[in-house]
């Protein structure tokens, strides 16, 4: 087992690495005056199975882009196999046509994956689980969940119901709800323009409850915040916000400390800047689980043991 690791989380790789007992690889990443990446493993990976770490984050073509590198980079050092572990996959909100004349970018991003050479992906709370059939190899698709939500256990909460942000979210709340044993709710979301949120309906009985809204990723927070907002407006006793991926692209950090919520909860799939890890936000390390996963396929044993085998987004 090889394991190396990109620019755009490195925190979260060293963690992995640590949980493995192993020291991530030498590999030099650099650039060149235009700005066209370099990639050169200093080490042999000759008949290696190599792992190799990347958050699609921002600059999020960059780490793309560097990852396919890295993969190319591999194959024609005659790597074994490869395993992309994209701890977030960028342009997942692409997954579909919506309107007429639309890329579904998703696809297009597990070609290019597929192309350069990558024989495996373990990733983590896909914004859609159809993503997983995008690709012709093996995909391990894990969900932060259970780490989620034995951090809410551990806050002892009474009279606590999970709330979906949308209808697609709903069947994850469920299992969310399940965990914690509370109960379910569900906002209705319109969307008039990209990273725009309108919450015109909440389904579901929320006053004197402690809510917990519960998404896959926070971009810009205008669905959360706004969501937080339609709950305290519902009699909600307080409001807590989490997500598996936290992007928080500007102006998230403004909009989370002015909002009503009590604390947004993320995971370190996505780097966040270690002065805003205070206030309101709180980061759980998802490294120990991203561990087990990459030493269950190493050792060809079941990775769907990690979490709740019967669950899928």
């Amino acid at each position: 087992m090889m394991v190396f690791s990109g620019t755009s989380n490195r925190e979260w790789a060293e963690d992995i690495a640590e949980h493995l007992g192993v020291e991530l690889g030498n590999v030099k990443i650099s650039k060149f005056a235009n700005g066209e990446i370099y990639v050169r493993f200093l080490e042999s990976v000759r008949g290696a199975d190599v792992f190799l770490l990347q958050s699609v984050c921002t600059p999020v073509n960059d780490c793309l882009m560097e990852l396919l590198i890295m993969v190319d980079a591999a194959k024609r050092a005659s790597a074994r196999t490869i395993t992309a572990v994209v701890s977030h996959y960028g342009y997942a909100r692409q997954d579909k046509k919506s309107a007429a004349r639309e890329p579904i970018t998703a696809k297009l991003v597990a070609d290019l994956m597929t192309t350069a050479g990558v024989d495996r992906v373990i990733a983590m709370d896909l914004h859609q689980g159809q993503i997983q059939g995008f690709f012709n190899q093996p995909v391990n698709h894990l969900t932060a969940l259970p780490i989620l939500a034995d951090y809410f256990e551990s806050l002892e909460l009474e009279n606590m119901c999970v709330v979906s942000p949308d209808v697609g979210r709903a069947k994850a709340c469920k299992k969310l709800a399940d965990m914690l044993g509370a109960s379910l709710a569900i906002m209705h979301k319109g969307r008039p323009e990209h990273n725009v949120a309108e919450i015109t309906h909440v389904i579901g009985e929320v006053a004197g409850k402690n809510c917990i809204i519960a998404d896959d990723m926070i971009d810009t927070a205008g669905s959360v915040t706004e969501g937080a907002k339609a709950l305290v407006q519902k009699g909600a006793k307080s409001v807590y916000v989490c997500a598996t991926h936290g992007i928080f692209s500007p102006p998230a950090y403004e909009r989370i400390e002015s909002s009503p919520a009590v604390e947004v909860v993320v995971t370190n799939t996505l780097p966040v800047p270690e002065e805003r890890k205070h206030g309101k936000i709180r980061v759980l390390s998802v490294a120990p689980l991203f561990a087990h996963a990459i030493q269950n396929v190493y050792n060809d044993e079941s990775v769907s043991e990690l979490f709740d085998p019967d669950f899928q987004l």
